[in-house]
């Protein structure tokens, strides 16, 4: 490990994330829940490599919980992608032109993608309807599958929420 000497020059960070905007419910939650599933997955997957390896023989529910995981890491993440501005985006378009065409822009695409979310929200709702209704289970572990599927619902309402909010905002945007 290279010695640290106090004439060193100080590492500076190639890419700053800027602050977080002020909104009225902080974005913690989806810090945790993305945090948290993370930490799971790894350690989910630790185990089983560690099993594979001293048994030659896997886990079988590993695969259904960690793609579980991976949605609700995908949605949590990107709930506060959107609101931070971290999402993928066409800066040329998004940060282009006048302040007046940056807020037209904003909101257009802030509107077509609560649009979308709301529209996910209600199609995942009805799938997680249809799977408790007709008694789907998982096929590894066996049990009912709208334990998984019903938290989709509520992770995209909240993407939905939280675009609604910075459809809020740019519209309190004065050009």
């Amino acid at each position: 490990m290279p010695d640290v000497h106090p004439s060193d020059p100080p590492v500076v960070p190639i890419h700053t994330p800027p602050p977080d905007p002020p909104l009225r419910v902080p974005l913690i939650f989806e810090d945790w829940v993305t945090v948290l599933s993370l930490a799971t997955l790894a350690c989910i997957t630790l185990a089983n490599v560690i099993v594979r390896y001293l048994s030659d023989e896997s886990f079988a529910w590993t695969e259904e919980i960690s793609i579980f995981l991976l949605i609700v890491l995908t949605m949590s993440a990107a709930s506060s992608a959107f609101v931070r501005g971290l999402h993928i985006r066409i800066e040329l378009l998004a940060d282009g032109g006048s302040p007046a065409r940056q807020r037209r822009f904003a909101l257009l695409v802030h509107t077509i993608s609560l649009l979308f979310f709301i529209g996910l929200t209600v199609l995942l709702a009805r799938m997680a309807l249809d799977e408790y209704n007709w008694g789907d289970t998982s096929p590894a572990i066996g049990i009912p599958a709208w334990w998984y599927s019903m938290w989709l619902p509520v992770l995209s309402a909240v993407i939905a929420l939280r675009l609604a909010g910075m459809l809020h905002r740019a519209w309190a945007l004065k050009p």
